[in-house]
C-alpha cells in the first residue's frame, strides 16, 4: 500500500467507524464475515483482478453497477435481479438497457462464494467490495468496506427510470437526483470523478457532440470545436449508437484526477459532466473542480468519503432482506 492510500485510509478511519446503518446489530461493520467467510474479500479481489485484466473497461463497469444499484431503493443488489412474471428488471430501464455490464463477473464471484461459504455473503456486499477493488486496480484509492447488507426481494423498473441521472441532465437535475439519495453537491462532484475511467456510448454523448452553447459558438481559440469534431467523427448524427468513446481521453484506463482537467478545458464527454462548470452560476462547484484538478490526493480523499456514504444508502438488514444464492433471482 503506497503512502497516498495509507493517507486516505487514516483520514477516513474515524469517519468510517462512525457511519451508522440499520445492520443486524444496528451497524454495518468491517469484520462482518470474519467468522463465517474470512476469505470473502480475497476471493472477490482475485475475480475482479482477472476480469479487469481481460477487459480493463470492466473496472468502470463494476463501479457503475454499484452506483446504479444504490440510486434505486438503496444498496440492495436490486439491479442484479432478472425479470419474472411479477416484476420487470431494472436492467430493462432506459439508463441500463444495453448499457450496464459486469453481471457475468458478479455471477462468477457469487458462484465461487456459494461454494466456499454457502448462504452467507450477500450480493449487495459483493457489489460494494467489487466497486472498491475496481477503483484500486485502476490506480485509485483503497478503503475498508463496511459490510452486512442484505439483498432486496424486489426490483424497481420505475425507480431506475426516475432516479438514475441521464448523461444529458442539467446541473439542477443532478443536484436534485443526488439530494434524493441524501447526497450533497460535494458528493456529486466527487463521485462524478468516477468518469475518469470507462467509456460511454454514442447514444450518451450525441447531444453533447451536436448541440452548442453560446460560449462554444464563439470559440476564438477552437478549444471546444476541435474536441467536438473528434466526437462527431466517432458518433454520427444518426446511427452507430453503440460506438464508444473514453470518458477521460487523457488517461482512459487510469483512475486519477484528469477528469477534472478535462472539464476545465471544455473536454468533458458527457453533457452532465460539462454542466458542472457551464451551469454553475455561483462558482462553488467550479472551485471544487479546480481544487480536485490541482490536487489528486484531495480528490481521492473526497471520493472515498462520498462513495462510502453512497454505499450506505437505505441498506437492508435482518428480515428486511435476504442473502440470495443466485444474484439474478430471489430465494422465494
Amino acid at each position: 500500500m503506497d503512502i497516498l492510500k495509507i493517507l486516505v485510509f487514516v483520514i477516513f478511519g474515524v469517519f468510517l467507524y462512525g457511519i451508522e446503518s440499520l445492520g443486524d446489530d444496528g451497524l454495518l461493520v468491517f469484520d462482518y464475515y470474519k467468522e463465517t467467510c474470512p476469505f470473502v474479500e480475497d476471493i472477490i479481489r482475485r475475480q475482479v483482478e482477472i476480469a479487469v485484466l481481460k477487459d480493463p473497461r470492466m473496472a468502470a463497469s463494476l463501479l457503475r453497477l454499484h452506483f446504479h444499484d444504490c440510486f434505486v431503493m438503496g444498496c440492495d443488489a436490486s439491479i442484479l435481479l432478472d425479470s419474472n412474471d411479477e416484476m420487470v428488471s431494472e436492467k430493462q430501464a432506459a439508463p441500463n438497457l444495453n448499457s450496464l455490464r459486469g453481471f457475468d463477473v458478479i455471477d462468477e464471484i457469487k458462484y465461487i462464494l456459494e461454494d466456499a461459504c454457502p448462504y452467507t455473503v450477500s450480493c449487495a456486499d459483493i457489489l460494494t467490495i467489487a466497486a472498491r477493488d475496481a477503483v484500486e486496480l485502476r490506480g485509485g484509492p483503497g478503503w475498508q468496506v463496511l459490510l452486512g447488507r442484505k439483498d432486496s426481494l424486489k426490483a424497481s423498473f420505475d425507480g431506475a427510470n426516475k432516479y438514475i441521472p441521464s448523461p444529458n441532465s442539467s446541473l439542477e437535475t443532478l443536484i436534485a437526483n443526488f439530494h434524493e439519495q441524501g447526497l450533497d453537491v460535494y458528493d456529486l462532484v466527487a463521485l462524478s470523478g468516477s468518469h475518469t475511467i470507462g467509456k460511454a456510448r454514442c447514444l450518451s454523448f450525441r447531444q453533447r457532440a451536436y448541440q452548442t452553447s453560446p460560449e462554444e459558438e464563439y470559440d476564438r481559440y477552437e478549444r471546444y470545436n476541435t474536441y467536438r469534431r473528434v466526437l462527431r467523427s466517432i458518433c454520427p448524427e444518426t446511427g452507430q449508437d453503440q460506438r464508444v468513446a473514453p470518458l477521460d481521453f487523457r488517461t482512459p484506463a487510469r483512475f486519477d484526477n484528469h477528469y477534472f482537467l478535462n472539464i476545465l478545458e471544455g473536454k468533458a464527454l458527457l453533457g452532465s459532466d460539462n454542466v458542472l462548470i457551464t451551469q454553475d452560476h455561483e462558482g462553488e462547484i467550479t472551485r471544487q473542480v479546480w481544487s480536485y484538478a490541482s490536487d489528486q490526493t484531495l480528490f481521492f480523499a473526497s471520493f472515498v468519503k462520498s462513495i462510502v456514504k453512497m454505499g450506505n444508502i437505505n441498506v437492508l438488514t435482518a428480515n428486511l432482506g435476504e442473502v440470495r444464492t443466485n444474484c439474478r433471482f430471489t430465494n422465494h
